[in-house]
This record gives structure tokens, C-alpha cells and sequence, in this order.
């Protein structure tokens, strides 16, 4: 759904890194229960995956109807210099 960059945390506390994230506005991933959708950040999914599950499993109003859709949640990863977050759906199909 959307990325940040709070480059002034960056210059103050993280040392120098060539390459973070390759998470892109737009993507669509489907996962099926815990298995990571490939291409799927590995730290991210670490963070969303309990959400997944539960929502996989039919869990309804997290933390006692937060979101507007019952199936959803926004989920950010958990890179506080460059957090990522992420809409997570549930589908009424089956995932393969």
C-alpha cells in the first residue's frame, strides 16, 4: 500500500547498507496460510504472517473491529527506517 523513508533516522543511527527492500507499491501477493508468497520480503513476512494465518482461518474484527473491511488489516513491516505496509485480504477462494 505504501512505503516511507525517514532518511534522517537513516543518517543518524544505521550504519551505511547498498540494498534494503525490494518491496514495490502495488504488488499483489496471494499466500496460502504460513507459506511466504515468493518474492515476499523474508522480514516482512515475519511480521504479517500471524495476520495472514488468522485471517486465512476466518478471523474477523482484529482488536475488536479496527478496520472497516472485518477481513482485512494494515499490517508495516518491521524496518523502522524504511517501513513498508502492507493491506492484508482475505479471499473467499480457496488458495492453491
Amino acid at each position: 500500500m505504501r512505503t516511507a523513508c525517514y532518511q534522517d533516522l537513516i543518517e543518524h543511527y544505521e550504519n551505511p547498507i547498498e540494498h534494503a527492500c525490494d518491496m514495490v507499491v502495488g504488488q499483489i501477493f496471494i499466500a496460502n496460510g504460513w507459506t511466504r508468497p515468493e518474492g515476499f520480503c523474508d522480514s516482512a513476512w515475519e511480521t504479517v504472517s500471524p495476520f495472514v494465518m488468522a485471517l486465512s482461518h476466518g478471523a474477523q474484527n482484529l482488536y475488536d473491529g479496527w478496520m472497516k473491511n472485518s477481513r482485512s488489516a494494515m499490517i508495516s513491516c518491521n524496518d523502522g527506517f524504511r517501513p513498508v505496509s502492507f493491506l492484508l485480504e482475505a479471499l473467499d477462494e480457496e488458495a492453491d
